[in-house]
């Protein structure tokens, strides 16, 4: 999988636990947004400040399952079809 910050958006405080659970490939914004499902974890302003991009959806599933167990929330699961270019958003509740 791979990821990037987004440029101008602050990382949430919980950043280093997603980066240390996830085995992520850091690359550009174009490159992540070229994979197949994208994720965005927002920070505690409510902006997306970091995209997570898997060409498999296995790899979807897996960083999701990770995510959840990080304790942050999914705000699309229960919506059809994606938002602000997303598959999945995560957040703290």
């Amino acid at each position: 999988m791979k990821t990037t910050l987004i440029d101008g958006v602050t990382p949430a405080k919980f950043d280093k636990q997603i980066t240390g659970n996830l085995l992520l490939e850091t690359t550009t914004t174009d490159e992540v947004r070229k994979e197949k499902l994208l994720i965005g974890v927002r920070n505690e302003d409510g902006e997306i400040y970091r995209l997570i991009g898997a060409t498999k959806h296995n790899s979807f599933t897996n960083a999701v399952e990770e995510l959840e167990d990080l304790e942050l929330v999914d705000e699309l699961s229960d919506v059809e079809g994606t938002q602000e270019g997303c598959d999945a958003i995560f957040r703290q509740e």
